[in-house]
């Protein structure tokens, strides 16, 4: 499927993706829904793919990466319960439109990326789009930020097959982390909130991500 490639028609499909995909699909959060009616998924497609931007599916991105699917994005950041006031570190810039989404919600977002090339290509496109409480790094996801810690919540954008340690170490009390855990082929989401600085986890949906790897 194809369509022209024009505000009007984008901005329709963009609708239409927020309409049929998420709350059709139990998206509640009005907050997390105007978000991703105001950001232009399209932008952070490579050209081959904008014409499939609003489509109920990842698109590829280079690296081997991915951009995830809305669905599933709408229901990482609903989990957190984002506030206008907080700080939020991701793990996995990649094209960088979580990252937008992330600015649209809270008020400081911190994002880490590991591929120097999909680093530079989000904080030229976040640059752009006008965006200006944003800090884009290249390095090791599994660490996280320490410089920037503590954070009111973390969203990680590939499967671990383990819980970070270190990122549970940079939350906040009081904070939220949306992590993908398991194999390859067998992951689920968790969300995990520190209350009286312990960690609190619970389990979510199953989900398919691309690995999250260690090293920079």
């Amino acid at each position: 499927m194809s369509f022209p490639a024009s505000s009007t028609s984008y901005t329709n499909l963009r609708q239409r993706m927020i309409d049929l995909q998420l709350r059709e699909r139990g998206i509640r959060d009005e907050r997390v829904l105007a978000a991703m009616s105001r950001v232009p998924r399209h932008e952070f497609a490579p050209g081959p793919y904008q014409d499939q931007a609003y489509e109920d599916h990842p698109l590829p991105i280079a690296e081997g990466q991915t951009i995830s699917q809305p669905y599933i994005v709408a229901l990482m950041l609903e989990a957190l319960s984002l506030l206008p006031t907080d700080r939020v570190l991701e793990v996995g810039t990649g094209s960088g439109y979580v990252t937008a989404l992330l600015a649209e919600l809270a008020g400081e977002v911190v994002s880490i990326e590991r591929h120097r090339v999909l680093a530079d290509s989000a904080r030229a496109v976040i640059s752009r789009m006008g965006y200006g409480d944003v800090t884009i790094v290249t390095g090791d996801g599994t660490q996280g930020y320490p410089q920037f810690a503590p954070y009111d919540a973390i969203i990680v954008s590939a499967a671990a097959a383990e819980m970070p340690k270190a990122l549970i170490d940079q939350l906040a009390e009081g904070g939220r982390m949306i992590i993908p855990v398991g194999a390859q082929d067998a992951q689920q989401l968790l969300l995990v909130r520190i209350q009286d600085g312990q960690p609190r986890i619970s389990v979510r949906e199953l989900c398919r991500f691309v690995p999250l790897v260690s090293g920079s």
